[in-house]
């Protein structure tokens, strides 16, 4: 095969005439949209321009150009300015073959050993390298690897049946475009053409348009995101797509990475434009299952490539591919990876051993998944509600957004984990300590946080579990407030929370009880329920209930929450094990207290417990026990406490749970007991 350099001058008189000219399209105001957004890009270049420069046969800016080209090698999302400078040589005539094939000659263009920058895996870098690869291949005889062909080829048809992982992804869903486009616009090979082809007008459709309410703004949930995405409706990467598309939302000023590319290709997206509606109300799921992926799917692949694709579908460490994840790792030497600092703490296991213990590490071992979910969507012309419909409860998230609320250009969401005013100080891999339970039906989504209670092994405990309220009060014309719901009215989009509390914590909405907390998302505009007045008079006739029992027959604690809205009734009931019963709460109680964890011992127990009183001597105590069913069996008030230990005779007591509480100075005292004989 010839080498990288060898057909230059082949290549010159088989590109002499490669600029594209953008195929012509039945709508004409997309048309003018496109010719304005080029003609904005050349007069205000950056390094986005560069392609759009290029394609029109102008000589790109070299300053840009230059400064590219000098930090490529040592970027760890190179694949960000690799597909750019693809583009700008198949637009080219070989002008820039000398600047940029030195530059990209000596880069790995797929996962090799020792790697720990560079991210080959998610979907997203998945296709801009094999695309960038590809395309160096077909034009100048680049040497790639063995497995290339086929994982491209299987890349592309496992989008177009199966959708993207990354789902509504406003981050990842316009880079993972840019290599698509790449492939529509240049590839020789007539499959992998029309493949990328199909695959591009998906995730137009799918991924950009579904969710844009009619204001041209996204606000989706989404399998993989940052907070940064949700601050501002406007000028972010998709917005330049969304607007070229559609004429929906602001002008845009600015070249974005994606936007060029769009501006500039030849694939046809008439019927892109036209699947766009104002009004949805429906429940969909996407992808397949992770058995699907380990047993049929991706069978094809090498070991390597397997274990890659599944790493795109976020299935890194779940036990059923824990083993296969642990021993790549092992032969490529990637533990020092950015990626897999969580787990690095595992790596001197054998492999055969990861599956076990990533069992026993399932809080934060299973939920990186994204290959199948259940989405509910909502949308009625500016106001949208998304949702994640049971998915991963409890477990650690990574950068997942399960719920996300618009009432026009504002996002409201919640996210667990620490408040904080800044959002974007939230870890970038972990955006929620744990993920709600969701059940949305129509307009309105019954959310209930419950974190398992293995996470407190892995670091996440304490303030940690908060639930927080991203709100925004300056994007809303107005602001109402009924007990614990709060109402935001921006134009005629109307959206409603029922908060856990009405708290704050570091000045923001929030809840610190670390048991169990539910929320309620509910949103409307004027032609639903006419004025403000009258969605606020819904709320107000809304009917909540929420509490813990112990089921006898499961010997678990269930967390119970309903509320009925607008003729709509949704509810759930959260079992747990015996273990994950509530601190704070008995019954339909709950103590404000900030709760303290009482040592007491034996337990499991039978005829007697000793309780340590170290920490009360000297000070007044009241004991309180309560069953399972918030009936008091002992009581006792205590006007010092003399010694260290307490004992309690409990020979009388039924089997079963118990919870003792002990007051002593305005401090709560607690512990869950259980008697078995």
């Amino acid at each position: 095969m010839p080498t990288f350099y060898k057909i230059l001058t082949l290549a010159f008189l088989l590109c002499s005439s490669f600029a594209i000219t953008p195929a012509n399209a039945i709508n004409p105001e997309f048309e003018a949209r496109r010719t304005a957004y080029i003609d904005y890009a050349l007069n205000n270049v950056n390094a986005d321009a560069l392609s759009i420069q290029a394609a029109r046969g102008i000589s790109v800016s070299q300053s840009e150009l230059s400064t590219i080209l000098a930090n490529v090698s040592s970027r760890s999302t190179a694949d960000f300015d690799i597909i750019k400078l693809i583009r700008i040589l198949m637009f080219s005539h070989g002008e820039y073959d000398s600047q940029i094939l030195p530059v990209l000659a000596p880069l790995p263009f797929w996962l090799e050993a020792n790697e720990d920058n560079r991210e080959y895996w998610s979907e997203n870098h998945m296709i801009m390298w094999m695309a960038s690869d590809w395309l160096l291949h077909e034009k100048y005889g680049k040497i790639v690897d063995s497995t290339l062909d086929k994982r491209l080829r299987h890349y592309l048809k496992l989008k177009i049946r199966y959708g993207f992982y990354e789902f509504n992804s406003t981050t990842y869903a316009p880079y993972c475009l840019t290599g698509l486009l790449n492939l529509a616009d240049f590839a020789q090979d007539t499959e992998i053409k029309s493949l990328a082809t199909q695959a591009s007008q998906k995730l137009l459709k799918e991924e950009l348009l579904l969710l844009t309410n009619n204001k041209g703004v996204l606000f989706p949930t989404a399998g993989r995101n940052y907070p940064g995405k949700y601050e501002n409706a406007y000028g972010q990467n998709h917005n330049n797509l969304i607007y070229m598309l559609t004429g929906l939302g602001q002008v845009e000023n600015g070249t974005s990475h994606a936007g060029a590319f769009l501006a500039t290709t030849t694939v046809p997206v008439d019927d892109v434009i036209s699947s766009w509606q104002s009004k949805m109300d429906t429940v969909y799921t996407q992808g397949h299952t992770l058995q699907d992926g380990i047993n049929n799917i991706n069978t094809t692949m090498s070991v390597k490539d397997k274990v890659i694709f599944q790493w795109s579908s976020g299935a890194y460490f779940h036990p059923d591919v824990a083993q296969s994840t642990f021993q790549l790792l092992k032969d490529l030497n990637l533990w020092g990876h950015f990626e897999f600092a969580d787990f690095r703490q595992f790596s001197f296991l054998p492999s055969n051993l990861a599956s076990g213990v990533a069992e026993i590490a399932s809080p934060i071992s299973k939920s990186s998944g994204i290959y199948h979910p259940t989405i509910a969507v909502f949308k009625n012309k500016s106001v949208t509600l998304s949702s994640l419909q049971d998915f991963w409860k409890g477990k650690v998230g990574y950068q997942q957004f399960p719920v996300v609320v618009n009432a026009g250009t504002s996002a409201v969401f919640t996210l667990s984990g620490k408040p904080d005013v800044d959002w974007d100080n939230r870890p970038a891999h972990n955006a929620n300590t744990h993920l709600p339970y969701i059940k949305q039906k129509s307009n309105v989504a019954l959310v209930m946080y419950r974190p398992e209670k293995g996470l407190a092994l892995f670091g996440y405990k304490d303030a940690k579990l908060s639930v927080a309220l991203h709100w925004q009060d300056d994007k809303f014309d107005e602001i109402r407030e009924s007990g614990n719901w709060l109402l935001g009215r921006e134009g005629d989009g109307y959206v409603a929370v029922r908060r856990h509390s009405t708290g704050y914590i570091n000045g923001v909405r929030a809840d610190d009880n670390p048991d169990g907390q539910t929320w309620v998302f509910m949103v409307g505009n004027s032609d639903m329920y006419g004025s403000f007045d009258n969605f606020e008079q819904k709320i107000q006739e809304a009917q909540y209930q929420e509490k813990w029992y112990f089921d006898l027959p499961t010997f678990s604690w269930v967390y119970y929450a309903k509320i009925v809205v607008d003729g709509k009734t949704i509810e759930y009931a959260w079992s747990g094990d015996i273990l994950s019963g509530p601190t704070r709460t008995t019954g339909i109680r709950n103590s404000t207290s900030d709760t303290k964890e009482l040592t007491v011992y034996p337990n499991p127990a039978q005829d007697n417990i000793t309780m340590d009183f170290s920490s009360m001597i000297f000070k007044p105590a009241t004991i309180k026990v309560e069953n399972i069913l918030g009936q008091e069996v002992y009581n006792e008030n205590m006007e010092r406490v003399f010694e260290r230990d307490k004992m309690l005779n409990t020979s009388k007591w039924p089997e079963g749970m118990y919870l003792i509480s002990i007051e002593c100075e305005q401090q709560l005292y607690s512990q869950k007991v259980i008697i078995s004989r």
